[in-house]
Order: structure tokens, then C-alpha cells, then sequence
């Protein structure tokens, strides 16, 4: 028999750059709904003076040594969440990142659904191609994809048009680390990992296949699906504190469709 009340460990790495939005990120994940979770944030920033001011507002929090890349941090400190979730028996690892801000009952929501592998819905920002040199364009799509029909080994992303008023829950190929309920399971057989492309970017060494789409493969690999709940909506808080799902939460109430960098700079 399924348990009815599986234990939860909340948490993310994250470093001094998410300072802007760590209140918010703190009041959020004390506030959530559900009875049976604990929170784990993994600082990996240069000195202790993060990890100090994380603890003064009364979350939990372990520093990782600092590495010159981030890519190494960031799955160092993914990992340890992984072992802390293993060690700790929980039944699953709730990967919410500190830039996202989900809905109260945001754990039971995906719960309910008794999947190993659950995410939530974070848009963020992709860029458009460039036909204004001076002004880079962006459209706001989930972080959401399936296998593309016209291209091999391709991802087609979802868009916000298609799931903005869909609650549904479906299969899909690819979900990033940002709201995703992952199994005991699924971390007993999958570590987490970054891939290096074969024609390493000399110039760019973070230029790699990141931790979430290693993630969605190696769960693939294992024979299981990756599912999403539409009706889990976030926001995410980027920019300096601006929300994609929301805008400036003070002023905007609306969804932008397309939106430049320096619009939402300009204040």
C-alpha cells in the first residue's frame, strides 16, 4: 500500500547570486501546505556570508566547497541533496530552485498523481532570433518538451499560449530542475550529472548538456516517463525579481507574450 503521508525533502544548490529573491524563496517554501517536509538549501558560493544570511532566515543550510566552475557546483551540491534524501529515508526529493515560487499546495498537487517523476510548470525566457542588433528579443515558453516530429533528437518546447489555460497532466520528454518531485526510486538508480559535448566550447566551458537534460535521460534510460501537471503553474522570479508568469508582481497582473530585456530594465 502506497503511503498516504510519504516524507519530503524540500530544497536546491544556490549561491550569492539568488540573494534578490531569497526572502521571498524562504516565505514561500515555510508556507507551503503540506505536513510531512523538511528544507535543504545547498550553498556553494565563495565564502560563508550566503550560507549566514540563508540561516538567518531559519532555513536549513549546508556550504559546499567552492569550485571555479559552475557546472561542478551546482551537481556537487545536487548530488548532496540527493545522498541527504537517501540517507534520510524520504520518500522523495522536491527539487524547487530558489528563483521559483510555487503554489501552497504545490507537494500535494504533485503527489496525488503517484508518479515517480513529476514536474510543475516554470516559464522562463528563450531568446528569439536576433534581427534587431541592439535590442535582444525574448519569449517566455515553459520549461516543458517533447521529442520533436520534424527533427531527430530534437526538442520541440512547449509554448505558453498552448498550457495557459490547461490543467491537464500528460508525458513529456524534458522538464528542468526547477519544480520537480523525483521518487526514492528514481535516486536510488540515477545520480546527477552534467555531459561534456564532444567538441568541447574552449571558450565557454560551461557550454555543456546541463544536469536536467542528463537527468531526463537517464530516467528515460531506466525504462520510466517524466510527467508534468499543467495546473501546477509558478512563478519565477528573474532579472532582479521580476516574475515571469507575473511581471512585476506590484504593477503587472497580465502574462507578456514577448517582452525585451530592456523593458523589463528599464525601471
Amino acid at each position: 500500500m502506497a503511503n498516504k503521508n510519504p516524507k519530503v525533502l524540500v530544497g536546491c544548490p544556490t549561491s550569492f547570486h539568488k540573494e534578490y529573491c531569497l526572502k521571498k524563496y524562504a516565505d514561500a517554501v515555510k508556507d507551503l501546505t503540506y505536513k510531512n517536509y523538511d528544507i535543504l538549501l545547498v550553498d556553494n558560493s565563495k565564502d560563508e556570508s550566503y550560507a549566514k544570511k540563508i540561516k538567518e532566515l531559519a532555513l536549513p543550510v549546508i556550504k559546499t566547497p567552492y569550485s571555479e566552475y559552475a557546472k561542478d557546483r551546482v551537481i556537487t551540491a545536487r548530488n548532496l541533496l540527493r545522498e541527504r534524501a537517501l540517507e534520510g529515508k524520504y520518500d522523495y526529493l522536491f527539487s524547487l530552485e530558489q528563483d521559483v515560487i510555487p503554489p501552497k499546495n504545490i507537494i500535494e498537487g504533485l503527489l496525488r498523481h503517484n508518479k515517480e517523476v513529476v514536474s510543475g510548470v516554470v516559464y522562463h525566457f528563450f531568446p528569439k532570433r536576433k534581427e534587431n542588433k541592439e535590442a535582444q528579443e525574448w519569449i517566455e515558453k515553459p520549461m516543458l518538451a517533447i521529442k520533436s516530429q520534424k527533427t531527430l533528437g530534437k526538442l520541440a518546447f512547449l509554448s505558453s499560449d498552448q498550457i495557459k489555460d490547461i490543467n491537464a497532466f500528460i508525458e513529456v520528454d524534458y522538464c528542468s530542475m526547477g519544480c520537480l518531485m523525483i521518487s526514492r526510486k528514481i535516486l536510488e538508480k540515477v545520480k546527477f550529472r552534467y555531459e561534456e559535448y564532444k567538441e568541447a566550447n574552449k571558450e565557454n566551458p560551461e557550454d555543456v548538456k546541463w544536469d536536467d537534460m542528463c537527468f531526463c535521460s537517464d530516467v528515460q534510460k531506466l525504462g520510466k516517463k517524466i510527467y508534468a501537471d499543467l495546473g501546477a503553474k509558478c512563478g519565477h522570479l528573474v532579472l532582479g525579481g521580476y516574475s515571469i508568469t507575473l511581471g512585476d508582481t506590484s504593477k503587472v497582473s497580465v502574462i507578456p507574450k514577448s517582452i525585451s530585456l530592456k523593458d523589463i530594465t528599464k525601471d
